[in-house]
């Protein structure tokens, strides 16, 4: 900011708006390069999944106490590795400490 601050005041107020509007533009665009690179593990299926050292879990009435891997077996592209795990406890609901796949 003290930098903008900066290029604004050597500009001054004539040509500021000008470069506003081409760093805003500049913002813009990184923000958007940003985001692509984001996603991109995420649609590639994501890396390896380890899970190791989890505390305890209780779940009460139809809940899930989960201290390893749950989720869709086909989002998950590469190994998952789970070890060392906590309790997990529930007494009307799922209890899952190791890999659970749907």
């Amino acid at each position: 900011m003290a930098v903008l601050a900066g290029v604004f005041a050597v500009l001054g107020w004539e040509h500021t708006e000008k470069a506003a509007s081409a760093i805003s533009a500049l913002a813009g665009v990184a923000a958007v390069g940003v985001m692509i690179w984001a996603a991109v593990p995420t649609a590639s299926g994501g890396g390896n999944i380890r899970v190791a050292k989890t505390c305890r879990a209780t779940a009460h009435g139809n809940g899930l106490a989960n201290t390893g891997v749950t989720g869709p077996a086909d989002a998950l592209k590469n190994n998952v590795q789970v070890e060392r795990t906590g309790d997990a406890e529930s007494a009307d609901g799922d209890a899952n400490t190791g890999v659970h796949l749907t």
